[in-house]
């Protein structure tokens, strides 16, 4: 089985008491690593999809991905263009704020012209297919309309298209952009994997409830809702059932908890395991990782 994860990384600045720290980061290229460790025992490979520079920092990207087994022939290079840049600070329970400098990042025209076009033909030949509403945000408009005709063609091959919202606003020039962009993607995804405060904040959804009955009436046929560290709620085969959060005693840093839990998921669901299993196993990885500082914990070999 095989998995392309599509979006931007980026290099990663955390400001801690013990002064500034470097490593790369972004939501779905977490969601790759976690996947790539989680379904390394289970026949999942998994590709990433962006545009990368030529400068040292993209070289340094690819190396660390390569490591984490992660596939870069999809990293589309191009000359003269570097990654873009953010900087997180984390309050102490473990809640981060985020500040970006992307405005030049190679990611946004991964999918434009001639060669973003032949970037895009490459996912048919994926099982499964991953990307966000931050990578939407972040790509240009006719690279979103060209990845949206390569989920359909994806699509039509066999492929299971899987979202997540990952509402960011500053991406966008406003709320109804957003919505217009994610209304598209719902229509063509599968699965769905929104946290809840991104739809209460785009939406005004007032339960998760109802955040997954209004992602349902635009088709998506399997809707896992994430809630903090409160409960997840899973509506498949039109059945709606709970898994009861289990709030972490210490959380250390929040980063990468959704992503983490999306990982685990997509590699749980393509070994065939069940919604409700494959939200537990997402819960569980979510666990762990907010227990240790940065998006990425140490690989203890079976992640």
């Amino acid at each position: 089985m095989r998995l392309a994860c599509i979006g931007e990384c980026m290099i990663e600045l955390s400001d801690a008491e013990a002064g500034l720290t470097r490593s790369f980061g972004g939501d779905t290229l977490n969601t790759a690593i976690y996947a790539a460790r989680t379904g390394r025992l289970q026949g999942l490979s998994v590709d990433y999809v962006t545009a990368l520079g030529d400068d040292p920092y993209s070289a340094a990207m690819l190396a660390a991905w390569a490591d984490e087994g992660v596939g870069t022939e999809t990293v589309r290079r191009m000359p003269g263009r570097m990654p873009g840049l953010y900087m997180i600070r984390t309050a102490g329970e473990g809640e981060r704020s985020f500040y970006y400098w992307r405005s030049a990042a190679a990611a946004k025209e991964m999918f434009d012209g001639a060669d973003g076009a032949k970037l895009a033909a490459r996912l048919r030949d994926y099982d499964w297919i991953y990307f966000s509403g931050i990578t939407l945000g972040v790509l240009t408009l006719d690279g979103a309309l060209v990845l949206f005709e390569a989920l359909r063609q994806a699509s039509a091959a066999g492929a299971r298209i899987v979202y997540d919202s990952n509402y960011r606003p500053r991406l966008w020039e406003d709320a109804e952009a957003a919505k217009a962009a994610n209304e598209v993607a719902l229509g063509w995804a599968d699965i769905v994997l929104p946290s809840f405060d991104d739809e209460r904040a785009l939406y005004g959804d007032r339960t998760p409830a109802a955040t997954a009955a209004r992602i349902a009436r635009r088709g998506p046929e399997e809707i896992v809702v994430k809630d903090g560290s409160g409960d997840v709620l899973v509506l498949a085969d039109a059945a709606t059932s709970i898994l009861k959060g289990n709030p972490h005693p210490r959380p250390v840093d929040t980063t990468a908890a959704g992503d983490s839990f999306n990982a685990a998921y997509i590699a749980a669901r393509a070994a065939g395991q069940s919604p409700m299993d494959a939200a537990r196993a997402g819960a569980n990885l979510a666990y762990r990782v907010i227990g240790v500082r940065g998006a990425i914990m140490p690989d203890e070999g079976n992640a």
